[in-house]
């Protein structure tokens, strides 16, 4: 695990340097944001930032945020409230007060090394799927995770990662549905410095990051068909080229790539290329949707409803038993990420310690039939991109912004929703803001 500081080594935060290295993990320095930036640029694979309040917290973020860069940063200073407040509204995810405690900075080393990893599960099925990935994870070979948005194929990537010979190696990711199609090489490939306007620094891209390790290629059916022809090249021939460059780079990476899509129905559509298909497919797995593993949904439930009682420093709730077999016959077309959604906001809204039925606001399958038929007349004499629109807005006020889910419901792709949003902000239109999972499975 490698760590970056940024700051003085002369007083506190030397010690604090100590304590790190004295933990086992591998430390670099810069004295500045300035130098720290140069460093990321060029390593790429930092767990988190630890720095000292002396530097500006706000300039490192907004430069992080600038070459899009996600790191955690930990601020650190004196034991002062006032300061680590101020620290933390200014972007810092946490704050370690000077001098250093030794268990204090142990915990967030912990926390930095805990990867999610356990997938959650009491079903035949998955226990079945779960043995074919430990025997897939120990081969080296590429492998193509395929299943419905909110089945839990990145904690699967991440478990092959972590019980494969590359280990000890970089887990490196990246979801190809959540960048811009223009800025996609450049994250994968890296780019020299002048290559575009706004490149200020030469910046490695996720393939030399993960050299040595694993790079998730995450939703890559989301990848524009000109880039797939790019990427096939760099699996082919194990080197890349940086934009605005002009040596190839040597990469020895495993790709684990993941799609909610049928594949080789986008290669009848001539969306996805068939060789990269081929080049991915070496090993396949694919993970089942929640409404086929009925004996996950109570575990699943439990999990969660215990999780968020938890983080949300209230007695622990329990789920009744007629609330639990309305969760059983819901269908859940966003899986096991609708699931948590659905429960936390039920641990949120009871005001007992058992939630019963009506803190779930899932419909019956007679009901949700009914209002169907009801809704489709009611929409008689409006225009298509008027059914459309509202369509995608209420479906996204159901999952509660969650975008993917949203878009796992309508059978569209990520990049597809998140243009009509757009589209309609431009509009006027009330679009619902985002909503971000506390926790995956």
């Amino acid at each position: 695990m490698r760590i970056l500081i940024i700051g003085s080594l002369s007083d506190e935060l030397g010690k604090a340097t100590k304590i790190v290295l004295a933990r086992g993990a591998c430390v670099d320095h810069a004295e500045t944001n300035g130098y720290a930036i140069k460093k990321i640029c060029s390593s790429g694979d930092y767990k988190f930032i630890i720095c000292s309040v002396r530097e500006n917290i706000t300039d490192l973020i907004k430069a992080l945020k600038q070459e899009r860069i996600a790191i955690p940063v930990i601020a650190c200073g004196p034991e002062d409230p006032a300061i680590a407040a101020d620290a933390i509204a200014n972007g810092a995810e946490d704050y370690i007060p000077l001098p250093p405690d030794p268990d204090i900075i142990a915990a967030f080393l912990q926390d930095a090394s805990s990867e999610k990893t356990i997938f959650h599960t009491v079903d035949p099925v998955m226990k079945k799927l779960l043995k074919q990935v430990d025997k897939i994870a120990v081969s080296g070979a590429s492998v193509l995770v395929t299943g419905e948005s909110g089945t839990g194929k990145e904690i699967i990537a991440r478990y092959i990662y972590l019980n494969s010979k590359r280990a000890t190696g970089p887990f490196i990711a990246l979801n190809c549905a959540a960048l811009p199609e223009t800025l996609v090489e450049s994250e994968l490939f890296g780019h020299e410095r002048g290559a575009f306007s706004g490149a200020t620094a030469r910046r490695v891209g996720r393939f030399e990051a993960a050299n040595h390790g694993t790079l998730l290629l995450d939703e890559i059916s989301e990848m524009d068909v000109r880039l797939q022809a790019k990427l096939l090249r760099a699996i082919q021939e194990r080197e890349i080229d940086r934009l605005g460059g002009n040596t190839p780079v040597s990469v020895d990476v495993r790709i684990i790539a993941t799609s909610n899509r049928d594949l080789p129905a986008e290669i009848k559509a001539q969306k996805f290329r068939e060789d990269l298909y081929f080049r991915l497919n070496v090993v396949s797995i694919r993970i089942p949707p929640l409404r086929d593993r009925v004996m996950d949904i109570p575990y699943l439930a439990n999990h969660f409803c215990l999780y968020y009682s938890k983080i949300n420093a209230i007695p622990q709730k329990t789920i009744s038993e007629s609330a639990m077999e309305k969760l059983k016959q819901y269908k859940w077309p966003g899986n096991v990420r609708e699931l948590e959604n659905t429960v936390h906001r039920a641990v949120v809204v009871s005001s007992n310690d058992i939630i019963d039925v009506d803190c779930f606001d899932l419909p019956d399958a007679q009901s949700e039939k009914h209002s169907q038929e009801h809704s489709l007349s009611s929409w008689v004499g409006y225009r298509m991109d008027e059914v459309e629109q509202a369509l995608i807005i209420e479906t996204l006020s159901h999952t509660d912004g969650n975008r993917t889910q949203a878009a796992s419901i309508l059978g569209i792709s990520i990049r597809a929703l998140r243009n009509k949003l757009r589209e309609y902000a431009g509009q006027g239109v009330a679009v619902p803001p985002p909503y971000q999972s506390l926790t995956e499975i």
